[in-house]
């Protein structure tokens, strides 16, 4: 059995988030999905960007939250939605979909060493 290597710790990403979207008065759920989302990306960033501790901003400036997780792999992200035969049933895949259902906007910005995922969130209560 091979053993199961874990992310790097989040949890102070996700506290920072949800301290900022306090501040803001956004309401529990969405405060729920940014936190799916930014674990998403999180993830992501850590396991196909190949970064040890990816680099995460949080801003909330004029009602919008924009959340982007960056690492050190130039590869921009494709998103599976199985439209290409893909197996909609593997256990891995879709995790941009997930961001895509949970945000209002996303995309990926190609930097000088790496990229930058991102997502935003409209609406403060």
């Amino acid at each position: 059995m091979f053993p199961l290597e874990l992310p790097p710790d989040w949890s102070a990403s996700r506290e920072e988030l949800r301290v900022a979207m306090a501040r803001a008065g956004w309401k529990p759920d969405l405060v729920a999905d940014a936190e799916l989302a930014l674990l998403e990306l999180f993830v992501n960033a850590w396991r196909h960007g190949g970064s040890p501790a990816p680099l995460v901003v949080i801003v909330v400036l004029d009602g919008v939250l924009r959340v982007s997780v960056s690492d050190g792999s130039p590869a921009l992200p494709v998103q599976r939605d199985g439209s290409d035969g893909s197996d909609l049933h593997a256990l891995s895949g879709r995790g941009l979909c997930l961001v895509r259902s949970l945000t209002h906007r996303f995309g990926a910005d190609p930097r000088e060493c790496g990229k930058s995922v991102w997502f935003e969130l409209d609406g403060a209560a």
